[in-house]
């Protein structure tokens, strides 16, 4: 069971990986276009120096041939190292290109998946994780219970050892499902993690703890002092 932060923002990263226990960072175009125009290759260094080397991130390619997306692999690697997981979408080109870079023991993300056939098709490619996207299947009358189940019972069946990297998240219940069906890992917007740990029932039983503690002990009275 992991987690990652889908996002390129360095202070939201900075800040929310000392809260949540973080396998890794997951950008595309969209995310960094957030971020304004930032020099790219600097900012990835960046993610890389707050999450440190045991938890990887993964850059999305932003061509759409086979052989672009080949040159732009080899780019990522260059510049941020073997152990960055370069994201490809799942497309006719996208699968050729993770075919061959398997071959190179590249870290390979399957993204912009909607459909059963496009996971089951990186999975046989090979690819490490594959991003099944929630939130946007459910838009246009997917059902992500049926594929991601799916997904976990093919890679179970065959001993694959692909990932099911649930994306596309609106909501955390819609978060706790995709863990519920089978996914190995979700990768969410840290603001909508926090969400989690701010209802007003949470704030009101520490606030109730703290009281029932200061009246037997003493108002600002702690375990240090006693």
């Amino acid at each position: 069971m992991e987690l990652m932060f889908d996002t390129g923002n360095i202070e939201k990263i900075e800040y929310y990986s000392q809260v949540f226990p973080i396998a890794g960072v997951t950008t595309n175009p969209s995310i960094l276009k957030k971020e304004g125009k930032v020099e790219i290759w600097e900012h990835f260094r960046q993610i890389q120096k707050i999450i440190g080397e045991k938890t990887f991130l993964h850059v999305q390619v932003t061509t759409g041939t086979k052989e672009e997306i080949i040159k732009e692999a080899y780019k990522i690697v260059e510049e941020l190292g073997y152990e960055t997981y370069v994201k490809i979408p799942t497309t006719i080109e996208g699968l050729q290109a993770v075919k061959v870079l398997k071959k190179e023991n590249f870290k390979i993300t399957a993204t912009a998946i909607y459909t059963m056939a496009q996971g089951d098709f990186a999975i046989m490619a090979g690819a490490d994780y594959i991003a099944p996207y929630f939130n946007r299947m459910e838009n246009i009358n997917i059902e992500p219970e049926r594929v991601i189940k799916h997904y976990a019972h093919l890679i179970k069946a065959n001993n694959k050892e692909t990932k099911i990297l649930a994306a596309s998240f609106k909501n955390m219940g819609q978060v706790m499902s995709a863990y519920e069906w089978g996914a190995h890992c979700t990768t969410v917007d840290p603001d909508l993690l926090a969400d989690a740990l701010k209802m007003p029932s949470i704030e009101e039983a520490v606030i109730n703890f703290k009281s029932d503690w200061e009246s037997s002990f003493g108002k600002g009275v702690s375990l240090l002092d006693v």
